[in-house]
């Protein structure tokens, strides 16, 4: 393990053949590509960790190209990759066999602090040995709260909730809102937030860990929920989850339909962009 980050790898995955949203790294948030500002968040991450790799890993040409225009490196891999994760591996194979630690920064999140990738490879470099994925959270306000479950009338499989036991592991991830809420008006008079975490799609694997997971057949739960994190719980691997500090309203964020362009678009424009 190199303390100045050589073994690790942060890759965006970005496919442009989205069954609901084709080529949605492309699309124009605010007139700038979604994928150019993922790039640059791993840009202000490596200026700080200049050692770890970035790169964009796509399968598509007109990505290759976009990636030509902006100025960031990118890997062509397979198009028969079934999940990010796959195209994540891929990816720091092509980059070297020194690479121990990839974080998949998603390219359909424009927004991902960059505190959270920050803390990720803190984490990791303090016990390299011990951690196996590493993940972040937001503990929801309950303005953020009902947001997520209105946006849920008209994108139901938008927006992932996870629970959290007391050392910090992820005990379930789904794209229900979890857990339900029996005594909710008591327990807004007693905190701005609510018991409900918002996964952030970002993904620290420690790559034996990762290379184990591209072998294993879709899990059960994963199938229903559409979500590969699951295989890893069904496989018995720790999901350590941190949670992170994220201005009101670029909780939600992200972008997985055209609709939530929009949406996105708004809430910079109210909120600005995270760090």
């Amino acid at each position: 393990m190199s303390k100045d980050g050589q073994d690790i790898a942060l890759i965006i995955p970005a496919r442009y053949g989205s069954t609901r949203f084709p080529g949605k790294p492309l699309v124009h948030i605010a007139g700038q590509s979604m994928l150019s500002r993922v790039v640059d968040i791993a840009k202000q991450a490596q200026r700080k960790y200049p050692k770890i790799s970035v790169a964009v890993a796509t399968e598509d040409a007109r990505i290759a190209d976009h990636c030509a225009e902006i100025g960031a490196e990118c890997i062509l891999t397979s198009d028969q990759c079934p999940t990010g994760s796959d195209r994540v591996l891929e990816a720091a194979a092509k980059i070297g066999d020194h690479i121990q630690f990839t974080i998949g920064l998603q390219g359909d999140a424009p927004f991902t602090p960059l505190g959270a990738i920050e803390q990720m490879i803190t984490l990791y470099q303090s016990a390299p040995e011990s951690v196996e994925v590493l993940t972040p959270a937001v503990r929801l306000r309950w303005a953020e709260l009902d947001a997520l479950r209105e946006s849920k009338q008209t994108t139901p499989f938008s927006g992932t909730t996870v629970i959290i036991d007391k050392t910090d592991n992820a005990l379930w991830f789904s794209k229900n809102i979890i857990p339900a809420i029996r005594k909710e008006d008591t327990l807004k008079n007693d905190s701005a937030f609510s018991p409900v975490h918002q996964h952030i799609g970002l993904y620290g694997f420690r790559r034996d860990i990762l290379e184990k997971f591209v072998t294993w057949p879709q899990s059960h739960y994963e199938e229903l929920e559409g979500l590969e994190q699951l295989r890893l719980l069904e496989n018995g691997v720790s999901i350590k989850a941190f949670i992170l500090d994220v201005p009101l309203g670029l909780v939600q964020a992200g972008v997985d339909s055209p609709e939530d362009v929009t949406r996105v678009e708004a809430a910079l424009a109210k909120y600005g962009a995270t760090s």
